[in-house]
């Protein structure tokens, strides 16, 4: 029989560290943002849903209430300033703080370059930075009350390695990894970390869409763990990065990628 004493312990000592704790999780309506409010949820955090599709993103947070768990949904466009101030707002009247934040949400699509449309550039940057940066600035002025705070921003292999057709997608997620690190040597002195996450290629509704075949094959070949990660695989990281844990770790962005990044030749 499987020993499970350390995994009770640590998830234990997990919950015991988050009590009280609120986590703002943004696009967490599906995909990679409902299994991250799923996982903190079940580690102890109340958690905040944060999407356009309220009705999706409610449908979680009572999913999550039924199940013993502390959580609300908000409407939150992240490409407008008005509607993140107007999140916070319902955040702070509904908890009085917030402890943790997931910058999750994103939009891509995939066009040539030389013709690349310069509104869909101009919407990704609204959205994959300029949000995160304004959600950071919120958050943070209720981190520090505590002296404890913790900034998750979802970036991508795009940003570390370029693909075709991904010119605003892979540029911004570039821009996040620079950003990521300018939080975390910023907030440092105030208790707050912030750190990035580089998903590889992840089964969500956007890849299923946005992900030829042409595109899983070539992702497949170079992934050398030869499959596409769950969403969960992305909650199980940010769950070490929001936890006490973590507390001497940031400026830090970790592929979870099943070696993509890392992979060079793989066949002889």
């Amino acid at each position: 029989m499987r020993d499970t004493t350390n995994t009770e312990v640590s998830k234990a000592r997990r919950v015991a560290n988050s009590n009280g704790r609120v986590a703002l999780v943004t696009g967490a309506a599906m995909g990679i943002g409902a299994a991250i409010a799923k996982r903190l949820a079940a580690d102890g955090f109340s958690v905040v849903l944060g999407d356009l599709n309220l009705d999706a993103a409610e449908s979680l947070a009572q999913e999550l209430c039924a199940q013993g768990h502390t959580a609300i949904a908000v409407t939150l466009d992240v490409g407008s300033d008005a509607s993140i101030h107007a999140a916070f707002e319902q955040i702070v009247a509904h908890f009085a703080r917030c402890d943790v934040l997931v910058n999750n949400a994103g939009i891509a699509k995939t066009y040539p370059f030389e013709s690349y449309p310069l509104a869909h550039w101009r919407a990704v940057m609204d959205v994959n930075v300029t949000g995160p940066m304004l959600l950071a600035q919120q958050a943070v002025q209720h981190m520090k009350k505590q002296s404890w705070g913790r900034v998750i921003n979802i970036a991508s292999v795009a940003g570390i390695r370029a693909s075709a057709g991904r010119t605003a997608y892979g540029t911004s997620k570039s821009a996040v990894i620079g950003l990521t690190r300018q939080m975390a040597i910023e907030l440092a002195a105030q208790g707050v970390t912030a750190n990035a996450i580089a998903p590889g290629p992840i089964e969500t509704p956007m890849v299923a869409t946005l992900h030829s075949d042409t595109t899983r094959d070539n992702f497949l070949k170079q992934v050398p763990m030869k499959r596409y990660g769950a969403p969960e695989e992305i909650a199980g990281v940010v769950s070490f990065l929001a936890s006490d844990d973590a507390s001497y770790v940031t400026g830090q962005t970790l592929a979870v990628d099943g070696g993509f990044i890392a992979a060079g030749v793989l066949e002889i």
